[in-house]
C-alpha cells in the first residue's frame, strides 16, 4: 500500500492527461486523467454545485490500480465560460446537461463504463446520471448523501436556521425582497445575475457566510469552507447553486429515491456523518432502503466535512472495489 501516515490518503500524483471537451452551448470542460492508464476506470463527481474538481480528491484512489478522471462541471473551476462572469448564460447549465457531459467524456476517453466517486452535490448528480445510464456504471461511492429535494434545500436555507438563528436572520435580510422565508433561494438566484457587482458580491458575501455558518459546528482547520475561496470561485459557487437549487435541480420530487430502483445489480457503498446538519442522515437512510445493492456507513462522530473514520470508510470501499475489479 502506499499510503501517507499522516493522513491515510495516497501520495500526491498529477495528471498524465488533460484537456478541455467541447460540450456544445459554447461550453468548454475541463477533464484530467490520474493513476494507471490501465486501471480500472473511476470518475470523480464533485460536490456544490459549482465548486470545481480538486488536487485532494485524486488521492483517495490507489495510483496502481485505478485509472481516475476528474472535471469541472459548466461554468466552474477550469471551465469555460465561467459563472462569476456575468455575461456566461445559465440556461444550458442543468443537471440534464451535466448528465450529457459526463457522456460525452466517457465516450471521449473511449471508457466502456465506470466508477463513480462523489459527495454532497456530487451525490445528487452521480445518482441522477447513474439512474439515466445504469449501464455505464460498475460501482458508485457516495459520502454526504443528497438528492437536492426541495424537503432537503429548504431544511439547508431555513430549517436548520432553528439551530443558527443569529447567522439565519442575517442571511434572511440580506434578501428582504423575499418576504416569503420559501422564496429565499430564488431571491439570491435573482441577485447573481444583476448586472451591479456590488449586488452580485453583497448575495455571495452573505450566501458563503451561511454556508459557514451551518458547518461551524465541525472540525476545521484552516480558512471557512466557503467564504475562504477566492472570490471567482465564491461568485460561481453562488450563482451555480442558486440557479440549480430555486430550480430544484429539474428533478421531481423525491425522484432520486423513487427511481432507486433503476440502480439494482450496481453495488454501492453510501457514507454519512450522523451529526451532517446540512444533509441530514434520513436521506442516505432511505436511499440504502430503496437501493439493495447499497452498504449504508454511519460515522457516528462526523458531520458534513466528514472526517478521519470518513476519509478511512471512502478508501475502504474504493480499495475494496479495486481488488474486486
Amino acid at each position: 500500500m502506499h499510503r501517507t501516515r499522516s493522513n491515510d490518503l495516497y501520495p500526491p500524483i498529477e495528471p498524465y492527461e488533460s484537456g478541455m471537451l467541447d460540450v456544445g452551448d459554447g461550453n468548454l470542460v475541463y477533464w484530467e486523467v490520474c493513476g494507471d492508464p490501465a486501471g480500472k476506470p473511476a470518475l470523480v463527481v464533485h460536490g456544490g454545485p459549482g465548486s470545481g474538481c480538486t488536487e485532494r480528491a485524486r488521492r483517495y484512489f490507489d495510483p496502481e490500480r485505478y485509472r481516475v478522471v476528474l472535471f469541472d462541471q459548466r461554468g466552474c473551476g477550469r471551465s469555460t465560460p465561467h459563472a462569476s462572469d456575468p455575461a456566461t448564460e445559465m440556461r444550458h447549465n442543468t443537471t440534464h446537461h451535466l448528465i450529457a457531459d459526463m457522456e460525452r467524456l466517457r465516450e471521449h476517453l473511449s471508457i466502456s463504463n465506470w466508477l463513480l466517486y462523489g459527495g454532497s452535490w456530487g451525490s445528487t448528480l452521480i445518482l441522477a446520471y447513474a439512474q439515466a445510464h445504469p449501464e455505464r456504471v460498475t460501482e458508485a461511492v457516495i459520502a454526504s448523501v443528497t438528492t437536492t429535494r426541495r424537503s432537503e434545500t429548504d431544511w439547508l436555507y431555513r430549517g436548520v436556521g432553528q439551530l443558527f438563528p443569529e447567522a439565519w436572520h442575517t442571511f434572511r435580510e440580506a434578501v428582504p425582497e423575499a418576504t416569503d422565508p420559501a422564496d429565499l433561494i430564488t431571491a439570491y438566484a435573482r441577485r447573481m445575475e444583476n448586472p451591479d457587482p456590488a449586488v452580485r458580491e453583497r448575495a455571495t458575501a452573505a450566501w458563503c457566510a451561511w454556508e459557514d455558518a451551518v458547518l461551524s459546528l465541525e472540525p476545521q482547520t484552516g480558512p471557512p469552507p466557503y467564504s475562504g475561496r477566492p472570490d471567482r470561485a465564491q461568485q460561481a459557487f453562488v450563482r451555480i447553486c442558486a440557479h440549480y437549487f430555486s430550480h430544484d435541480a429539474w428533478l421531481r420530487e423525491n425522484q432520486l429515491i423513487d427511481e432507486a430502483h433503476r440502480l439494482t445489480g450496481i453495488p454501492a457503498a453510501l457514507i454519512h456523518g450522523r451529526f451532517d446538519l446540512g444533509s441530514p442522515l434520513i436521506t442516505a437512510w432511505e436511499l440504502d432502503r430503496a437501493w439493495p445493492e447499497a452498504e449504508l456507513t454511519v460515522i457516528d462522530n462526523a458531520g458534513h466535512l466528514g472526517g478521519p473514520a470518513t476519509r478511512r470508510a471512502v478508501l475502504t470501499a474504493l480499495d475494496g472495489f479495486a481488488a474486486g475489479n
